[in-house]
């Protein structure tokens, strides 16, 4: 499996609009992140983790031709911000994209883009989507996935694991079952905001604690903000752990 770092970034992207901070003015480009996203590529199964407002940026940059699925975290804007971009793909196609996710995201998609599921024909183009409900584990092509509940906030969420990867993003806590699933991996995706606590956000100590309990074979941190830079950060952190940059492709 070959997973592709689409975007590392929070909800505001770094740079932040209007802010002239050391990361946001860096010229450092691991330290530019566009909205939490990222492409599983499994032979010739591709698989988008999540579809941000960023989409279209980060599908030109990463030549993305083809999406079989989408997996839906949950429903905030900067997670599902993109789905309008996904027309070229499906006209290409064909044929519906299917989006995975709880009842509840698939819910807020089907309002937020209601013009994709009107029976109505359209003399402009729209996405062609095809909402499936995740309530367990299910198949993707031959591809098992396992949906994970995530605490963010007040909200219940979706990880997933597809064998030895595990992609958590927004989390504040993880239940003991999911923290059960978590283990035994090859690669290992998790939030981490900043150095500061956040109610709706691991920090960066928390999720290497949750790493260090873990104890993945390697883990990567995204949706990231402007208070870490990167180079400092990574000079800090152990060398299986490290702050991933869009763009970062792994095998795993």
């Amino acid at each position: 499996m070959q997973l592709t770092f689409l975007g590392t970034g929070t909800s505001m992207g770094v740079p932040v609009i209007g802010c002239h901070c050391a990361v946001c003015t860096s010229a450092d480009a691991r330290n530019q992140r566009t909205r939490t996203s990222a492409l599983l590529t499994v032979g010739d199964l591709h698989l988008l983790i999540d579809v941000g407002p960023d989409f279209r940026s980060q599908a030109l940059r990463a030549a993305i031709h083809r999406v079989d699925a989408v997996l839906l975290t949950h429903h905030h804007a900067d997670h599902i911000g993109g789905i309008d971009d996904l027309r070229p793909i499906c006209m290409r196609e064909g044929k519906p994209i299917a989006i995975y996710g709880r009842s509840h995201t698939l819910d807020d998609v089907r309002e937020r883009y209601a013009y994709a599921f009107a029976e109505a024909p359209s003399l402009s183009t729209r996405p062609s989507l095809k909402l499936h409900p995740v309530d367990g584990p299910f198949e993707v092509g031959t591809l098992r996935v396992e949906p994970l509940d995530v605490i963010h906030g007040s909200n219940l969420i979706t990880g997933y694991r597809i064998g030895k990867l595990a992609y958590i993003t927004d989390a504040s806590a993880l239940p003991e079952a999911t923290l059960e699933r978590l283990r035994d991996l090859d690669a290992l995706v998790i939030n981490a905001l900043r150095y500061k606590p956040h109610p709706l956000h691991f920090s960066l100590d928390q999720a290497l604690s949750v790493i260090a309990e873990l104890r993945p074979r390697r883990a990567f941190l995204v949706h990231i903000a402007h208070e870490l830079e990167h180079t400092a950060v990574n000079a800090q952190l152990p060398p299986t752990i490290s702050l991933a940059y869009d763009g970062l492709s792994i095998e795993v």
